[in-house]
Parts: structure tokens; C-alpha cells; sequence
């Protein structure tokens, strides 16, 4: 019994007991491990279920994105394409035009150089030398009363017996009528073709002593119709007063443009306005169809007329050329059909003597 309580005995027993316990630790310390580790695999798993998620919706977001930017792409280059192809229209027409052009000049019986035959309009140089000899439509040079210098203009010496000076003509659009008040004041464009004679010419004209003069409009539709409104008494005040115009009695087919429909359309006894000489009446601003405009001459593209919140005509509006097809900005509300203003493509203005004091 002594033996069994020896020391040896209890080294042993401690020993013994020692594995027996580092045996229970090592299996605690497994489980521990292995229950951690499967926590961990678990969130691995989710944290690559979360990213693959957050991946595919980054995919599908930037798969909409960039495809939204293309569809924005190819709308920019269809229409950039669609403004060139309407740009390339728009010159051919213009080169079809001007092609027109050379060929009518080449073509044109009337005169090329002004006919060297002096008078005070076309209607004095009819009446001077007509009785001698037949007198050709073409250039003169005329001189009127009051003007410090002579200059040329184009007679019509056919239409109703002819004696025409002619102050404005459209025909192509080739001529660009969107001018200052300059250009308008001096004239502009080619007496053989499209012009605007000038308002100081147009004033020494209808302003000379003992006479008086007639306004005659002829217009020409798209489809090749005609009509024309003619005045008795046309005049124009001067320079000081924005060469105000003033008309007699109207008749014609083509109804009276220039007073139109309303008290508001009359255009008579209004001032010339251009987009940088406003006298419109428009101040600050008035209605028209239904907008609020501050200057007619604006709303015309820049272009002169005897305006008045806005009124009904501007014979001096800009030919237009969408695609192929020819429509114009040239006006007279008053010449309608089916209830709708005709589209015209060319006008003319001419004057002539109402009363010669030299051949009664």
C-alpha cells in the first residue's frame, strides 16, 4: 500500500491525467475550429452571392446605359444627316436657280446696257419718244425732279401701254432681301432680274411737280396664276418721315392687301421698318396669331416693308427652299383661296403716271 502512495505512483497519475485532459482540449479546440470555419465559408458564400448580384446589376445597368447612348449616338448622326441632306437640297436648287439664271441673261431680249435716252421717268421717256418710234422694254436712265443725280431703272414699255417704271421684282429668290435700312434707302439686287429700287429713287420719282402716280402689284401663285391690285394716288413722304406711304382708291383681283381686313392690318400711311429701323407700331409689343412680336421686320426674316402690327403683305419677304420644293415668304393675305392666302412665288411693283402735264 505504500508502494501505490509513492511519488512515482502520483507522477504518473498526473501524467496520465494531463493527456487525458490536453486529449479534451484538443477536441474542444477542433470543434471550435470547425464550427468557425464553417461560419466563415458561410460568409464567403454570401459575400460572393452580394458581389456576383452587385455585378450583374452593374452589367444590366451599364448594358442599358450604353445602349441609350447609342440609340443617343445614332439620333445625333440621323439628324446631322437629314440637316446635310436638306443642306445639299437647298444648293442644288440654288445651282439649279442660278444655272437659270446665266441661261435667261443669255437668252433675255431686253437690253443689257442702259438705253442712252434721258427723262424724268419711264412714263415722260413713253411719251417723248414713242410717238416717234416703237419703244423697247429695257434700261433707262431717268432724271427726276428734286434727285441730285440720274440713274437707271427698267421701263415696261408693253403692259397696258406701257410708261412702267419698276420699283421692286421677285422672281427666283436669287437676290437676298434680308437688308438693313441702308440697302433699302439705296436699292439693291439687279434691274434685269430681282431688285429693289430704292426708297430715295422711289420718292424722286412720285414727288415730282404736277403728277401723280399709280401702283401696280402683279403676283404670280406657285401654280401659276395670276392676279394684281392696282392704286391711283401712290406717294411717299421723305427721309424725316421714314418715307411714309400714302394710297389712293384700290382695284384689282387680288383683293387690297396693303389695308387688309382688320383697322389694325392698314399699312397705309405707315413708315418703312426695317429690323434696324423699327416704326412698326409694335411698342412694346403687339399680337400676332397669337405671339407676342416686338418687330415685324424680324418676325419677316430680317426683311423691309411699310409694316403696321404686322399687317397682311410684305412683297419683299425671303423665297424659302425646303427640300425640293419652292414655297416663299412673299405676302398679300387678301388674295386667298378656300379660305387659306395663295403661296406666290414672283411679284412685281410698278409705277406710272396717273396725269402728264406735258402731253394732255
Amino acid at each position: 500500500m505504500k508502494y501505490l502512495d509513492s511519488p512515482g505512483v502520483n507522477t504518473v497519475e498526473d501524467v496520465s491525467n494531463a493527456k487525458d485532459e490536453s486529449k479534451s482540449n484538443d477536441t474542444v479546440y477542433k470543434e471550435d475550429c470547425e464550427e468557425l470555419c464553417d461560419v466563415k465559408i458561410k460568409i464567403t458564400r454570401e459575400e460572393k452571392h452580394f458581389m456576383c448580384r452587385n455585378l450583374q446589376n452593374s452589367i444590366v445597368s451599364y448594358t442599358r446605359s450604353t445602349k441609350k447612348l447609342l440609340r443617343n449616338m445614332m439620333d445625333e448622326q440621323q439628324t446631322s444627316l437629314d440637316y446635310l441632306s436638306s443642306q445639299v437640297n437647298e444648293l442644288m436648287n440654288r445651282v439649279l436657280l442660278l444655272t437659270t439664271e446665266v441661261l435667261r441673261k443669255q437668252l433675255d431680249p431686253l437690253p443689257h446696257r442702259p438705253v442712252q435716252s434721258h427723262g424724268l421717268d419711264c412714263t415722260d421717256i413713253k411719251d417723248t419718244i414713242g410717238s416717234v418710234t416703237k419703244t423697247p422694254s429695257g434700261l433707262y436712265i431717268i432724271y427726276p425732279e428734286g434727285s441730285s443725280y440720274p440713274f437707271e431703272v427698267m421701263c415696261d414699255m408693253d403692259y397696258r401701254g406701257g410708261g412702267w417704271t419698276v420699283i421692286q421684282k421677285r422672281v427666283d429668290g436669287i437676290t437676298d432681301f434680308q437688308r438693313l435700312w441702308c440697302d433699302y434707302l439705296d436699292g439693291f439686287g439687279d434691274l434685269l432680274g430681282e431688285f429693289w429700287l430704292g426708297l430715295k429713287k422711289i420718292f424722286y420719282i412720285v414727288n415730282q411737280k404736277n403728277t401723280s402716280f399709280m401702283l401696280h402689284v402683279a403676283l404670280e401663285s406657285e401654280d401659276d396664276t395670276f392676279a394684281y391690285a392696282s392704286y391711283d394716288n401712290f406717294w411717299l413722304e421723305d427721309e424725316t418721315s421714314f418715307f411714309k406711304m400714302h394710297l389712293g382708291r384700290y382695284s384689282g383681283n387680288a383683293g387690297d392687301g396693303f389695308r387688309g381686313f382688320r383697322k389694325e392690318d392698314n399699312q397705309n400711311a405707315m413708315p418703312f421698318s426695317t429690323s434696324d429701323v423699327d416704326n412698326d407700331g409694335c411698342h412694346p409689343a403687339c399680337l400676332v396669331s397669337g405671339q407676342s412680336v416686338k418687330s415685324c421686320s424680324r418676325l419677316s426674316n430680317n426683311t423691309g416693308w411699310w409694316f403696321s402690327q404686322c399687317g397682311l403683305a410684305n412683297l419683299n419677304g425671303i423665297h424659302r427652299f425646303p427640300g425640293k420644293l419652292v414655297s416663299t415668304g412673299i405676302q398679300w393675305g387678301t388674295w386667298t383661296r378656300n379660305n387659306s392666302p395663295v403661296r406666290i412665288k414672283s411679284v412685281s411693283m410698278k409705277i406710272r403716271r396717273a396725269y402728264n402735264p406735258y402731253f394732255k
